[in-house]
């Protein structure tokens, strides 16, 4: 038995490029995948203050999935920081207007609110049809 913790080091990370089709599947299971490959929790080497995930790309993110009456009563909200610049939006007229800003949105608040959190959010590539401009990456299919 080893008696020292592994630490991997910045540039030991291999990086794999994943795709996922959105089509059906739930938001909230969905986000909790994507941000678990990510962060690289799902690797042996994982270690939480060095960013070791993997690109994800997501496609059909227009098509995506929520339970209940979810798509009328979940509200997104803004503000100008001007007053009265509060403004909400229902999650149906963020799949109307913005699709990918919902998945993207869901996911990011998985991930550390920090400096890693937001390089991890980086790898996350979203597109709203079937096609995507990372072909050439050759992104494994995810699918459970």
């Amino acid at each position: 038995m080893n008696k020292y913790t592994f630490i991997q080091k910045k540039e030991e990370v291999k990086r794999d490029w994943y795709e996922v089709d959105a089509t059906g599947k739930v938001l909230g299971k969905l986000a909790v995948e994507i941000a678990v490959k990510l962060m690289g929790k799902d690797k042996a080497t994982y270690t939480p203050h060095v960013d070791g995930g993997d690109y994800v790309v997501v496609t059909n993110v227009d098509k995506i999935a929520v339970t209940g009456k979810k798509m009328t009563d979940k509200k997104y909200y803004r503000h100008s920081g001007y007053p009265g610049g509060l403004k909400v939006r229902s999650l149906e007229e963020m799949l109307d207007k913005k699709p990918t800003e919902v998945l993207r949105k869901a996911v990011q608040r998985m991930l550390p609110k920090n400096k890693l959190g937001n390089q991890q959010i980086t790898r996350l590539k979203l597109f709203v049809g079937e096609n995507h401009d990372h072909a050439a990456q050759k992104p494994e299919k995810l699918d459970k």
